[in-house]
């Protein structure tokens, strides 16, 4: 038999819970999962709502400050900071691919040692940490001035930046780290072996996406207009506050939680199989896939993990399963490098399979970047009064997230039991289907974004603004499709992703599934990043200022909105290609 994977890691109570008849009867869970206690977990007392509604109010709070930083960076980098429009906005692209890295770290450390409950509340931890450095930077002006100033700051204004930076990036691995941790955990608390709670799972990351659009709603509203009216040093505090809250909430819930234990390595496990198919890649596969090497036992030989039935393609990774005469005689001395389960090999297989989907997502996701970089930088342009009110430019984002409230649940009580009558599936239609949709909202986006932008290029035109660097009369209101647009395109791209990789992921990797869900976020902000740098090398020439010149009336910004609808069609077309070809798991 096959040495399970987390023998060699920490057995503590949290963690570490013994087999046992009950977990099969009604009044324990069917999945495997734990108390905090370290006993079968109460169908009862533990998981469900009660459990997972502390997951999402964490996810709120943790949401409403990161995002809270995230709509307005661009006005901070500029106006605080000094920063020129081209250079903000790779910044702000730079640190939400980092935001969206990170996830990774805590997923891979969640999946292998800690579990997802301690990874998310040391992650949390420093994402505190880092919201009292961005506290620090926004105080240092009133420390370093007036008579009793500080003389600890040399130079304020670059300590001021460093300081500023430094936090920056602790939030953005803070929440970074803890978001693949806490979804996962959320949803967790729903027992797979149960039909009534996996509905209830699958209700779950619409309502959780609903709630984190919710705190991003009052962050690009309230505190938005706090930074902008009252100062960002209120403006960070409020934020710090609600991150304190989220984690607090969160760790008072731990006695009604589920707790899974982690499976091992997976890089470990990934590794065993290219290793031990290259030793075996001169040998002949079985004809008959039933002959590959499987753990005998009812469950599999990683913790936490179902078996996974053999499926056709990628046969060369088959090879790490074949059993030889010398296995055959000895099973008590396998060796995991030389040999491994059908389930192991197919982790691989399914990662392999999820890469092109994965892949087709990243262009939306650097579409999607274009909400917290250029849109608000042309709506800086653009005229902000509503009468007497003025509309923060970042809170204008505010549109993309009341579309996605407003469409979560029209999605789910309506369009679902609608579909569902003439497909015959559950959830109505399938994950890549729903995302293939949100692929083409996001491509009309940018195409009305540059209709809009060139709307307003006339008008400076006409007005004789084109060498002003002046706001042009003509309403940022006009900026309101191209949200509504992209809010469409979030709920059922976003979300459609969430469930895919979470579904279609191993047992034994579902956080490291969500950290590859929130990768492509970052692929999608660092491929936005290196696009907006190739902008004024291939348009700055000959005494021209470029697409995107400091002053956007001499620019063509419309342009490099047409270039992103153009790749985003390109994008449709491979999506579908790759997805009409994707072979589901099939666990046993």
């Amino acid at each position: 038999m096959v040495m399970d994977s987390t023998d060699r890691f920490d057995k503590s109570p949290l963690l570490d819970g013994g087999s046992s008849s009950q977990e099969n009867s009604t009044e324990y869970t069917g999945d495997g999962s734990v108390c905090t206690s370290g006993h079968p977990a109460s169908r009862k007392h533990t998981g469900n709502w009660k459990a997972s509604s502390l997951t999402i109010v964490c996810s709120f709070c943790c949401y409403l400050a990161y995002s809270s930083i995230g709509k307005n960076l661009v006005s901070y980098l500029t106006k605080v900071l000094d920063e020129t429009n081209l250079d903000a906005a790779r910044h702000v692209a730079t640190w939400q691919g980092t935001s969206y890295l990170a996830p990774l770290v805590g997923a891979f450390v969640a999946d292998s040692y800690l579990g997802k409950y301690r990874t998310a509340l040391i992650s949390c931890t420093i994402f505190i940490m880092g919201m009292m450095m961005l506290l620090l930077s926004a105080a240092l002006p009133l420390i370093s001035a007036g008579p009793h100033a500080w003389t600890l700051w040399a130079d304020p204004i670059s300590s001021r930046y460093i300081i500023f930076l430094v936090g920056l990036y602790m939030v953005g691995l803070g929440y970074g780290a803890q978001s693949p941790c806490v979804t996962s955990f959320g949803a967790d608390q729903f027992d797979d072996t149960n039909e009534m709670e996996k509905t209830r799972k699958s209700s779950f990351f619409n309502w959780h996406y609903f709630s984190i659009n919710a705190g991003s709603l009052i962050a690009g509203t309230v505190i938005v207009w706090v930074q902008e009216h009252e100062g960002w040093l209120w403006g960070f505090t409020i934020s710090t506050l609600f991150v304190t809250l989220g984690i607090s909430v969160f760790f008072l819930g731990s006695i009604v939680y589920r707790f899974q234990k982690p499976g091992g390595s997976p890089l470990a496990r990934i590794w065993q199989v290219v290793v031990a198919a290259s030793r075996n890649f001169d040998k002949v596969l079985p004809c008959d896939s039933s002959a590959l090497y499987e753990f005998s036992g009812q469950g599999s030989a990683i913790e936490g993990s179902r078996k996974l039935e053999h499926t056709s393609g990628l046969e060369f990774f088959d090879k790490a399963a074949i059993l030889t005469l010398p296995d055959c005689e000895s099973p008590g001395q396998l060796n995991k490098w030389k040999i491994c389960t059908v389930t192991q090999v197919e982790e691989l297989k399914i990662l392999i399979r999820m890469f092109p989907i994965w892949s087709a997502m990243v262009l939306f996701a650097a579409v999607q970047e274009q909400m917290f970089s250029t849109f608000v930088e042309q709506g800086m342009t653009m005229e902000k009064h509503v009468g007497s009110f003025e509309i923060p430019t970042a809170s204008f984002q505010s549109i993309d997230t009341l579309t996605v409230i407003m469409l979560v649940p029209i999605y789910e009580r309506v369009l679902v039991p609608v579909i569902r009558k003439f497909t015959g599936r559950a959830n109505g239609i399938s994950s890549p289907q729903r995302i293939g949709i949100g692929l083409c909202f996001s491509m009309l986006s940018m195409v009305l974004a540059a209709l809009v932008e060139s709307n307003r290029l006339q008008i400076a035109q006409s007005e004789g603004l084109v060498h002003s660097k002046v706001t042009v009369p003509m309403s940022i209101l006009w900026q309101g499709p191209q949200y509504f647009l992209l809010g469409v395109a979030e709920v059922f791209s976003n979300i459609g992703l969430t469930e895919f990789f979470y579904d279609e992921s191993p047992d034994a990797m579902r956080s490291l599934g969500m950290a590859f869900s929130l990768l492509n976020i970052s692929a999608g902000n660092y491929l936005s990043s290196f696009i907006l740098s190739l902008v004024p090398v291939f348009t700055a020439r000959g005494g021209s200022p470029g697409w995107i010149p400091d002053n956007l009336n001499e620019g063509h910004l419309d342009r490099f909105y047409l270039m992103m609808a153009g790749l985003s069609l390109l994008n449709i077309f491979v999506f579908v290609f790759y997805a009409r070809r994707y072979n589901c798991k099939k666990a046993s």
